[in-house]
């Protein structure tokens, strides 16, 4: 059971800045239930909403001689957790394996002829290094990235655990980016010019 003092949240931020691990825990106990239920909202899968908590609470306390909250660190936490999911976001949107792709297609006119026949171009070896993969990898990446399944959607619609899809989502991803390099021989922006 916390005493008074713990639950007053401004001698806790004091006792954090001091590096009070103690103080640590009763502001987790205090906030990490209502930052994984707004990871949840955006996020979409548990385990990544745990992820963004945990990600929270080790930059908070690897902060904490910095942190000029004095009365509460509510906005603070929720402001880190909201540029995690940005971050977790771009990096879902911004796959490698189109990145270098995305970064040429800016520069593009969308008029341009060569735009169109190295697009096509793209989807050819995309689908070349996507053919392989194991079948069971295939699927998940195309239900994952394509589709924009969640790992437990997959795994139902597939009859595996969980576990199993993330690491064939692993594998095939870390295969598709090997093989794609080797199918472009030149980085993409090589292309547009």
């Amino acid at each position: 059971m916390w005493t008074v003092e713990e639950n007053n949240e401004e001698e806790l931020i004091r006792r954090l800045k001091r590096g009070d691990y103690n103080a640590f825990c009763r502001i987790y106990d205090l906030y990490a239930k209502c930052l994984y239920a707004y990871s949840l909202q955006y996020i979409k899968q548990a385990e990544d909403a745990e992820e963004i908590v945990q990600d929270v609470f080790v930059n908070l306390w690897n902060r904490r001689d910095t942190i000029r909250q004095e009365q509460t660190l509510r906005a603070l936490l929720f402001i880190m957790a909201k540029h995690l999911l940005i971050n977790a976001y771009r990096a879902q949107v911004n796959q490698p394996v189109y990145e270098d792709y995305l970064n040429c297609q800016d520069r593009l006119s969308v008029e341009d002829t060569r735009y169109r026949m190295e697009y096509s171009d793209f989807l050819k070896k995309f689908d070349s290094a996507l053919a392989t993969l194991v079948p069971t990898q295939q699927k998940v990446v195309r239900l994952s990235r394509l589709q924009q399944w969640s790992n437990k959607e997959i795994a139902q619609h597939l009859q595996l655990s969980e576990q199993t899809v993330k690491n064939q989502l692993s594998l095939g991803m870390k295969k598709l980016r090997e093989v794609f390099d080797k199918l472009l021989c030149l980085p993409v922006f090589m292309l547009i010019h």
